[in-house]
C-alpha cells in the first residue's frame, strides 16, 4: 500500500534530534511559553524574512487572533475563496466578521484577483488570499486593491510554509500571515500549533495579549483575550524540523518533477508550478472529471488518495447562507481535484508505481 502521507517516515528519519529535543523539554520541566517557544519565533521569523512571530494554539486560531489585532469583528466583512479548508471561514466568523467569497483562477486555484473589485463593500475590512496546496497566490494584484481600499491583507500560509513569491517567502508580503503546524503540513508538530508573523512590532505585541488572556502581566487582563499558546514540546519539534524544511521542501519539488514528467500526457490537468514563485508541494493535486473512477482504480491497486477539498465552503450545510458570486471555477475544481501520494519520505519507486498505475486507467479524463 502506498499510502497519501506517511508520518512514521519522518518520524523515524528525525528520531535522534526528536527524542533529544522533546526529553530536553520534559528535563526543564516548562511545558508552556518558556525557552523554545521564544526560541523558535526567532527562528521562524527569520526564516519569513519578517521580525516577528507569535506562536498560538492552531492554524484557525493564528487566522482569527490575526483578524482580532486588526479590530476586525462584528459588522466587518473578509474576502478569501471557498476553494480551502474550512478552518480559513471559521475563523473569520470566530472573529465575529463574515467572509465574503471570490472565485479562484483556473490555472493558480488560488484566489482570482480579478474577481476583488466586485467583492468590496463600505464593510469590508480584509483579504485573506490562501496559498493552497504550497502554490503561491497571485499577491501583487491583491496588494494593490488592498492598498486602494486601505484594507488589511492576512495571508493564509497553512500549507506553504517556505514557498516563494517574486524570491520573497510567502508570509512576507501582507500585513500578517498565519501558519499552521498541524502534523501533515510541511512544517508540521505532532499536535496542533501555529504562529502568525509580521513586520508590525505593535501588531505582534496585541498578538501576545490576545494568545494569553490579554495579560501584560501574569493575572491582570489588560483586554480581553484568549487561551492560544504553542507549547513546549511542539515549539521544540518545530525547531528540529524547521532545520529540515529547505530539504524537505526540495525533496516535495523533486518527486513533483517526476510526477509531471510520468503524467504529461494522461489527460489529468496538472498542477501549475508558478514563473512568478516557487510552490513547495504541501500536496500533488491533480484534476480530471473522471475523479471517483480514478480514485477507486487506484484504491484497487493499493494507492491511497485525498481530496482536498470535496464540497467549497460556501456549499457546506453550515455556510449556505454565505455571501457569495458565482464561484463557477471553485465548484469546477472541488468536483474534480485528486490529492497524489507526496511527502519527502516517498521513494521515488512509489511516484513511478502511482505514475504507472494512473497510465493504466482504462478511462482518462
Amino acid at each position: 500500500m502506498i499510502p497519501p502521507f506517511d508520518l512514521k517516515r519522518q518520524y523515524t528519519a528525525l528520531k535522534p534530534e526528536l527524542d533529544s529535543a522533546i526529553a530536553g523539554v520534559l528535563e526543564r520541566g516548562t511545558f508552556i511559553l518558556g525557552e523554545e517557544v521564544a526560541a523558535f519565533e526567532r527562528e521562524f521569523a527569520a526564516y519569513c524574512g519578517v521580525t516577528q512571530a507569535v506562536g498560538v494554539g492552531s492554524g484557525t486560531e493564528a487566522l482569527h487572533l490575526a483578524l482580532c489585532a486588526c479590530n476586525i469583528g462584528p459588522g466587518d466583512e473578509v474576502i478569501t475563496v471557498a476553494h480551502t479548508a474550512v478552518a480559513t471561514a471559521a475563523a473569520i466568523e470566530i472573529a465575529g466578521a463574515r467572509p465574503i467569497f471570490v472565485d479562484i483562477d483556473p490555472q493558480r486555484w488560488t484566489m482570482n484577483p480579478a474577481q476583488l473589485e466586485a467583492a468590496i463593500t463600505p464593510r469590508t475590512r480584509a483579504i485573506i488570499p490562501v496559498h493552497l496546496y504550497g502554490c503561491p497566490a497571485e499577491l501583487a494584484p491583491i496588494l494593490d486593491v488592498a492598498r486602494q481600499h486601505q484594507l488589511r491583507v492576512i495571508e493564509d500560509c497553512a500549507q506553504a510554509h517556505g514557498a516563494l513569491y517574486h524570491g520573497r517567502r510567502v508570509g512576507s508580503w501582507g500585513d500578517l500571515a498565519a501558519f499552521s503546524f498541524y502534523p501533515t503540513k510541511n512544517l508540521g508538530a505532532y499536535g496542533d500549533g501555529g504562529a502568525v508573523v509580521t513586520n508590525d512590532s505593535e501588531i505582534a505585541e496585541r498578538l501576545r495579549l490576545l494568545r494569553q488572556y490579554g495579560w501584560a502581566e501574569r493575572y491582570v487582563s489588560t483586554l480581553k483575550g484568549f487561551n492560544s499558546r504553542l507549547d513546549e514540546v511542539q515549539a521544540a519539534i518545530l525547531r528540529v524540523k524547521l532545520r529540515h524544511l529547505d530539504a524537505s521542501n526540495a525533496r516535495r519539488r523533486s518527486l513533483a518533477r517526476v510526477y509531471g514528467t510520468l503524467l504529461r500526457d494522461t489527460g489529468l490537468q496538472l498542477p501549475l508550478d508558478p514563473e512568478d514563485g516557487e510552490h513547495v508541494y504541501h500536496l500533488y493535486v491533480v484534476r480530471t472529471a473522471q475523479r471517483e473512477a480514478l480514485r477507486t482504480f487506484l484504491r484497487e491497486n493499493d494507492i491511497g488518495t485525498l481530496i482536498h477539498y470535496p464540497i467549497p465552503i460556501h456549499l457546506q450545510p453550515a455556510y449556505t447562507g454565505a455571501d457569495h458570486r458565482q464561484l463557477p471555477e471553485t465548484e469546477t475544481a472541488a468536483a474534480q481535484v485528486l490529492s497524489l501520494p507526496l511527502y519527502p519520505e516517498l521513494h521515488e519507486d512509489e511516484v513511478r508505481a502511482v505514475c504507472d498505475a494512473i497510465r493504466a486507467f482504462p478511462q482518462r479524463a
